[in-house]
């Protein structure tokens, strides 16, 4: 652990920043906000992440950050102990090593825990945070509000890729922690995250309904924008993102009412009926029944291309773009709900 820097303490008149004792030691002021990134063998892009956060408008005396590395890496470490030797220009940084990977939720437990400040933001350690980022945020955390969610922005190009355009989603997402700011208490009184979430998809939403079910209040803070440049992506990345589909199982048995309120209420009829139609033409081939066969998989042929054809709308015509929406279109079906039936079957046991 990398304890980089300055600051901290609560003051009695409310101020931020370094204190001395009349024998002249110096005492640590609590911070306003303490800021937590999880982080998993991305470097470049962790970096770029702190250099937004050390801009930010906000003194370096009211904010700290923490770095959770979920993959322990020396590379992480090292560069983190590089910036030591800007100690007084740069707010508090710390790293912590998490031994055990356990996904970007068990790295935010890590992080707000080890935290000091009374409000904790999360981001991620591929954004890029607005200047005023922390400011906007504590500004619209009055009183009543236990959490707020943040803008995000997601540059896309005109013509984006199907898979950019999917990505972008994120922008109307109405809770993620790539941008937002929640009370320390409300964490401690719901537990945190639920790290049975161990990839990053739907922690931030268990979150989100786990402090509803508490009525506690969730705004939105417009503000507070974190700016989310596109990753790049291997070809097809869609269908290893099927994967993760299987924590929507865990969401939707922890959270049945708010899960089909706000995620949704029920399988896509075409997913469903594409793999019906696969099934019934492999099931009728091997009982003997060429014919029935025959029509089942022109009714999964048609359903494929129609699917094909609806998410081609508005995207790039690229022969990437083409192949890529070609390749999923056809295996992106049977893989949810594949993908849906081992997140029953490994959730089954999970009660409200």
């Amino acid at each position: 652990m990398i304890p980089l820097c300055l600051q901290r303490e609560s003051a009695a008149n409310g101020q931020y920043g370094e204190a001395s004792t009349p024998s002249g030691h110096r005492i640590k002021t609590v911070p306003r906000v303490s800021v937590v990134i999880p982080t998993y063998k991305r470097p470049r892009m962790l970096m770029q992440c702190l250099s937004a956060l050390f801009d930010q408008s906000l003194s370096r005396h009211e904010y700290e950050i923490l770095v959770c590395d979920d993959d322990a890496d020396s590379q992480i470490e090292t560069l983190l102990t590089r910036l030591a030797g800007f100690e007084g220009a740069i707010p508090e940084l710390r790293y912590l090593s998490i031994t055990e990977s356990q996904g970007p939720a068990g790295a935010r437990n890590m992080g707000w825990r080890a935290a000091r400040a009374p409000l904790i933001a999360f981001t991620d350690d591929d954004t890029l945070p607005s200047s005023n980022w922390l400011e906007a945020g504590l500004e619209a955390m009055e009183p009543d509000v236990h959490a707020l969610a943040g803008r995000i922005i997601m540059p896309l190009p005109n013509k984006p890729t199907d898979y950019e355009r999917d990505a972008g989603g994120l922008q109307h997402a109405a809770f993620v922690t790539a941008n937002c700011f929640v009370r320390r208490s409300a964490l401690e009184e719901i537990g945190g995250f639920d790290e049975r979430y161990s990839e990053a998809w739907r922690e931030d939403s268990d979150l989100q309904f786990s402090l509803l079910k508490k009525n506690r209040c969730i705004r939105k803070a417009d503000k507070a924008i974190v700016i989310h440049p596109l990753r790049p992506a291997t070809f097809a990345a869609g269908l290893s993102m099927q994967r993760k589909v299987m924590f929507d199982a865990l969401l939707r048995r922890k959270h049945r009412d708010y899960y089909r309120r706000y995620i949704r209420k029920r399988l896509p009829w075409f997913y469903a009926a594409a793999t019906g139609s696969l099934a019934a033409a492999v099931l009728l081939l091997a009982a003997g029944k060429p014919a029935l066969s025959g029509l089942a998989m022109v009714a999964w042929l048609a359903l494929s291309i129609g699917l094909f054809f609806y998410r081609l709308r508005g995207t790039i015509l690229s022969f990437r773009n083409i192949a890529e929406l070609a390749v999923t279109s056809v295996l992106n079906p049977p893989l949810s709900l594949f993908w849906r039936m081992v997140g029953a079957f490994r959730f089954r046991g999970v009660r409200p």
